[in-house]
């Protein structure tokens, strides 16, 4: 009777073949892995172009549908649908993120607005030929804090003939603003100023001549009119707080900023601009 017989050799052969320790498996493992990381790599990629475009393609959505309304001056029932639509598009992409502090630092010029207590201003324009509005601006001050900060609301206005155009003052309206939750800032308003007054070239040769020597008091009453400045504080009616209000920033990234007035009503489409001293 013939007794089976297995070699040692084959044995040790055998255990290295499943034991892992073979080169051959190893490379075959490594290779392996590297591929299902590169593959994970790619995926991941592809997704985040993917995202980035459709985000852009919604906010490139949105300014265009606010394009032709005189930041919202002369929009119509239809177009306020389908910029609210728009909105919504874009705000999707922020849900459930909280306010980023160091990118809401900086000054957001208004591209449109439907809040009423903007929207009169724009109509005043319209309709009154003495009175101009330039720019409007929100300028954020909050880059090192946590929680709070300081916004001013900034229009450009001016007087036709007395001021310079689009920018001969600039009305000012101050107020500390504190995180309260998620994606909403409390506004407490401080103070409504008018300063940086630039009168125009027609006033200031009224004031004093070209042709004439200048006087001290010519020069006085122009020192006086460009350094002008007159601020009133913000007030509930028998009350020493200051007026304050809920403000909803829906959206916010580097370049792009949403937000919905809770208590006034109306929307607000900002878009990053250059620092603005004031």
């Amino acid at each position: 009777m013939d007794l089976p017989f297995v070699s040692p050799l084959y044995l040790s052969t055998q255990k290295k073949a499943f034991n892992g320790h073979n080169p051959f498996c190893r490379v075959l493992r490594e290779d392996s892995c590297r591929k299902m990381f590169q593959c994970l790599a790619t995926v991941a990629s592809q997704t985040t172009q993917t995202y980035t475009y459709g985000l852009e393609t919604k906010k490139n959505d949105l300014l265009v549908a606010v394009q032709e309304t005189q930041r919202g001056l002369v929009a119509s029932s239809d177009q306020r649908c389908v910029i609210e639509e728009a909105l919504v598009n874009v705000e999707a992409y922020s849900m459930g993120l909280p306010i980023d502090l160091m990118k809401l630092d900086g000054t957001w010029r208004l591209q449109y607005t439907s809040a009423p207590d903007v929207l009169i201003l724009l109509e005043a324009a319209a309709r009154l030929p003495f009175f101009q509005i330039g720019q409007i601006f929100q300028k954020f001050e909050c880059q090192d804090s946590l929680n709070e900060g300081i916004v001013r609301n900034v229009v450009r206005w001016s007087i036709p003939s007395l001021l310079e155009d689009q920018e001969g003052a600039t009305l000012l309206v101050s107020a500390k603003f504190s995180v309260v939750s998620l994606r909403n800032i409390y506004l407490q308003f401080e103070e409504i100023s008018v300063q940086n007054i630039k009168i125009s070239e027609q006033l200031q040769a009224l004031i004093a001549p070209a042709i004439l020597p200048r006087s001290f008091l010519s020069l006085q009453i122009l020192q006086f009119l460009r350094s002008f400045q007159v601020g009133v504080p913000v007030r509930n009616q028998g009350s020493r707080r200051g007026v304050g209000g809920l403000y909803y920033l829906s959206y916010l990234d580097g370049n792009m900023l949403l937000g919905r007035s809770v208590d006034g009503g109306g929307v607000f489409v900002f878009t990053k601009a250059q620092p603005l001293q004031c």
